[in-house]
Protein backbone atom coordinates (compact mmCIF):
# COMPACT_ATOMS: atom_id res chain seq x y z
CA UNK A 1 0.00 0.00 0.00
CA UNK A 2 2.90 2.52 1.35
CA UNK A 3 5.03 2.34 -2.32
CA UNK A 4 1.48 2.52 -4.13
CA UNK A 5 0.06 6.07 -2.10
CA UNK A 6 4.02 7.58 -2.63
CA UNK A 7 6.16 8.57 0.48
CA UNK A 8 4.25 11.78 1.74
CA UNK A 9 0.69 11.13 0.33
CA UNK A 10 -2.03 9.60 2.25
CA UNK A 11 -5.46 7.66 1.81
CA UNK A 12 -7.00 11.52 2.47
CA UNK A 13 -5.92 12.90 -0.61
CA UNK A 14 -7.03 9.84 -2.33
CA UNK A 15 -10.64 9.07 -1.35
CA UNK A 16 -13.47 11.47 -2.01
CA UNK A 17 -15.13 13.00 0.77
CA UNK A 18 -17.28 11.00 3.16
CA UNK A 19 -16.69 7.65 0.56
CA UNK A 20 -14.29 4.88 0.80
CA UNK A 21 -12.73 2.77 3.32
CA UNK A 22 -10.83 4.11 5.53
CA UNK A 23 -7.60 2.89 7.38
CA UNK A 24 -6.69 2.87 10.97
CA UNK A 25 -4.29 1.22 13.08
CA UNK A 26 -5.27 0.05 16.53
CA UNK A 27 -1.78 -0.28 18.64
CA UNK A 28 -1.31 -0.08 22.62
CA UNK A 29 0.96 -2.54 24.71
CA UNK A 30 -0.13 -5.68 25.35
CA UNK A 31 -2.85 -6.82 27.53
CA UNK A 32 -4.70 -3.37 27.02
CA UNK A 33 -7.64 -5.04 25.49
CA UNK A 34 -7.24 -4.29 21.50
CA UNK A 35 -7.87 -7.49 20.28
CA UNK A 36 -11.13 -7.71 22.45
CA UNK A 37 -12.21 -3.98 21.24
CA UNK A 38 -11.63 -5.27 17.25
CA UNK A 39 -14.06 -8.16 18.05
CA UNK A 40 -16.81 -6.33 19.45
CA UNK A 41 -17.17 -3.53 16.84
CA UNK A 42 -16.95 -6.13 14.15
CA UNK A 43 -19.10 -8.71 15.67
CA UNK A 44 -21.07 -6.85 18.43
CA UNK A 45 -20.27 -9.65 20.99
CA UNK A 46 -17.50 -10.60 23.38
CA UNK A 47 -14.44 -12.96 22.02
CA UNK A 48 -12.10 -14.34 24.28
CA UNK A 49 -8.75 -13.85 22.94
CA UNK A 50 -5.54 -14.94 22.66
CA UNK A 51 -2.12 -12.37 22.76
CA UNK A 52 -2.09 -11.37 18.99
CA UNK A 53 1.29 -11.93 17.47
CA UNK A 54 1.51 -10.10 14.50
CA UNK A 55 -1.91 -8.72 13.33
CA UNK A 56 -5.32 -8.86 12.91
CA UNK A 57 -7.40 -6.95 10.13
CA UNK A 58 -10.94 -6.20 10.06
CA UNK A 59 -13.48 -4.28 8.19
CA UNK A 60 -15.57 -2.74 10.68
CA UNK A 61 -18.61 -0.42 9.57
CA UNK A 62 -19.33 2.89 11.97
CA UNK A 63 -22.70 2.44 14.05
CA UNK A 64 -22.98 5.91 15.69
CA UNK A 65 -23.51 9.63 14.28
CA UNK A 66 -21.34 10.77 11.15
CA UNK A 67 -19.30 7.53 11.12
CA UNK A 68 -22.79 5.51 10.39
CA UNK A 69 -22.14 3.17 7.43
CA UNK A 70 -19.02 4.07 6.85
CA UNK A 71 -16.29 1.42 6.45
CA UNK A 72 -13.37 1.08 8.79
CA UNK A 73 -10.54 -1.22 7.58
CA UNK A 74 -8.94 -2.12 11.00
CA UNK A 75 -5.63 -3.13 11.87
CA UNK A 76 -4.82 -4.55 15.35
CA UNK A 77 -0.81 -5.32 15.64
CA UNK A 78 0.48 -6.81 18.46
CA UNK A 79 1.45 -5.11 21.45
CA UNK A 80 4.30 -7.32 23.14
CA UNK A 81 7.35 -5.23 23.06
CA UNK A 82 9.55 -7.09 20.94
CA UNK A 83 6.78 -6.45 18.29
CA UNK A 84 6.41 -2.64 18.70
CA UNK A 85 9.21 -2.13 16.51
CA UNK A 86 7.10 -3.26 13.46
CA UNK A 87 4.49 -0.96 14.06
CA UNK A 88 5.80 1.76 12.40
CA UNK A 89 5.55 -0.69 8.89
CA UNK A 90 1.60 -0.45 9.87
CA UNK A 91 1.22 3.15 10.60
CA UNK A 92 2.58 4.27 7.39
CA UNK A 93 -0.32 5.69 5.00
CA UNK A 94 -2.58 5.21 7.92
CA UNK A 95 -5.86 7.70 7.78
CA UNK A 96 -6.08 7.06 11.60
CA UNK A 97 -4.42 5.56 15.35
CA UNK A 98 -6.42 4.41 17.45
CA UNK A 99 -3.98 3.27 20.61
CA UNK A 100 -5.48 1.38 23.40
CA UNK A 101 -4.80 2.06 26.83
CA UNK A 102 -5.28 0.06 30.07
CA UNK A 103 -6.95 2.43 32.49
CA UNK A 104 -6.55 0.40 35.48
CA UNK A 105 -2.93 0.02 34.91
CA UNK A 106 -0.66 2.64 36.50
CA UNK A 107 2.61 1.01 36.83
CA UNK A 108 2.48 1.27 32.59
CA UNK A 109 1.19 4.30 32.33
CA UNK A 110 4.76 5.74 31.22
CA UNK A 111 5.29 3.01 29.17
CA UNK A 112 2.79 3.70 27.40
CA UNK A 113 2.93 7.24 27.06
CA UNK A 114 6.63 6.40 25.99
CA UNK A 115 5.38 4.42 23.02
CA UNK A 116 2.34 6.30 22.00
CA UNK A 117 4.59 9.63 22.39
CA UNK A 118 7.39 7.77 19.60
CA UNK A 119 4.09 6.73 17.54
CA UNK A 120 2.45 9.98 17.18
CA UNK A 121 5.98 11.69 16.71
CA UNK A 122 7.05 9.91 13.80
CA UNK A 123 7.72 11.95 10.80
CA UNK A 124 5.14 9.59 8.64
CA UNK A 125 2.18 9.71 11.58
CA UNK A 126 2.40 13.80 11.23
CA UNK A 127 -0.92 15.00 12.10
CA UNK A 128 -2.35 11.40 12.01
CA UNK A 129 -5.68 11.74 14.34
CA UNK A 130 -5.23 10.06 17.68
CA UNK A 131 -8.10 7.95 19.51
CA UNK A 132 -6.93 6.78 22.66
CA UNK A 133 -9.22 4.56 24.10
CA UNK A 134 -9.52 4.16 27.52
CA UNK A 135 -10.20 0.66 27.97
CA UNK A 136 -11.61 -1.31 31.41
CA UNK A 137 -13.45 1.56 32.84
CA UNK A 138 -15.81 -1.11 34.19
CA UNK A 139 -13.10 -2.00 36.61
CA UNK A 140 -11.91 0.18 40.20
CA UNK A 141 -9.50 2.17 40.15
CA UNK A 142 -9.97 2.73 36.18
CA UNK A 143 -8.19 6.53 35.57
CA UNK A 144 -10.89 9.36 33.79
CA UNK A 145 -10.03 10.73 30.46
CA UNK A 146 -9.15 13.99 31.86
CA UNK A 147 -6.61 12.64 34.21
CA UNK A 148 -5.15 10.27 31.03
CA UNK A 149 -4.76 13.20 29.14
CA UNK A 150 -2.16 14.50 31.74
CA UNK A 151 -0.62 11.01 32.70
CA UNK A 152 -0.17 10.31 28.62
CA UNK A 153 1.28 14.09 28.27
CA UNK A 154 -1.28 14.80 25.33
CA UNK A 155 -1.40 18.32 25.73
CA UNK A 156 2.33 18.52 25.06
CA UNK A 157 1.23 17.39 21.51
CA UNK A 158 0.56 20.95 20.30
CA UNK A 159 -1.88 21.47 17.12
CA UNK A 160 0.21 19.16 14.85
CA UNK A 161 -2.52 16.31 16.01
CA UNK A 162 -5.94 15.87 16.40
CA UNK A 163 -6.48 13.63 19.29
CA UNK A 164 -9.87 12.60 21.64
CA UNK A 165 -9.60 10.13 25.07
CA UNK A 166 -12.53 7.84 25.18
CA UNK A 167 -13.82 6.05 27.89
CA UNK A 168 -14.45 2.30 26.98
CA UNK A 169 -14.96 -1.07 27.89
CA UNK A 170 -13.88 -3.44 25.29
CA UNK A 171 -16.21 -6.32 26.99
CA UNK A 172 -19.24 -4.61 26.90
CA UNK A 173 -18.86 -2.37 23.62
CA UNK A 174 -19.72 0.57 25.69
CA UNK A 175 -17.61 3.63 24.26
CA UNK A 176 -16.24 1.96 21.21
CA UNK A 177 -18.43 3.02 18.06
CA UNK A 178 -18.86 6.62 20.18
CA UNK A 179 -14.80 6.66 19.68
CA UNK A 180 -14.90 5.52 16.08
CA UNK A 181 -17.18 8.71 15.26
CA UNK A 182 -14.87 11.31 17.31
CA UNK A 183 -12.20 9.12 14.97
CA UNK A 184 -14.30 9.81 11.54
CA UNK A 185 -14.59 13.25 13.10
CA UNK A 186 -10.82 14.30 13.11
CA UNK A 187 -9.88 12.61 9.75
CA UNK A 188 -12.68 14.42 8.12
CA UNK A 189 -11.38 17.93 9.62
CA UNK A 190 -7.48 16.81 8.90
CA UNK A 191 -8.51 16.75 5.35
CA UNK A 192 -10.52 20.21 5.42
CA UNK A 193 -7.66 21.31 6.89
CA UNK A 194 -5.17 19.51 4.30
CA UNK A 195 -7.37 21.27 0.91
CA UNK A 196 -7.17 24.17 2.46
CA UNK A 197 -3.81 24.44 3.06
CA UNK A 198 -3.55 23.34 -0.64
CA UNK A 199 -5.48 26.37 -1.42
CA UNK A 200 -3.14 28.68 -0.08
CA UNK A 201 0.04 27.54 -1.65
CA UNK A 202 -1.77 27.93 -4.90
Amino acid sequence: MGANMGKNASLLDALPSGQGTLHVVMLGLDSAGKTTALYRLKFDQYLNTVPTIGFNCEKVKGMVGKAKGVNFLVWDVGGQEKLRPLWKSYTRCTDGIVFVLDSVDVERMEEAKMELARTVKAPENCGVPVLVLANKQDLPGAREPRELDKLLGLTELGSSHLWHVQPACAITGDGLHEGLEVLYEMILKRRKLAKERKRKCR
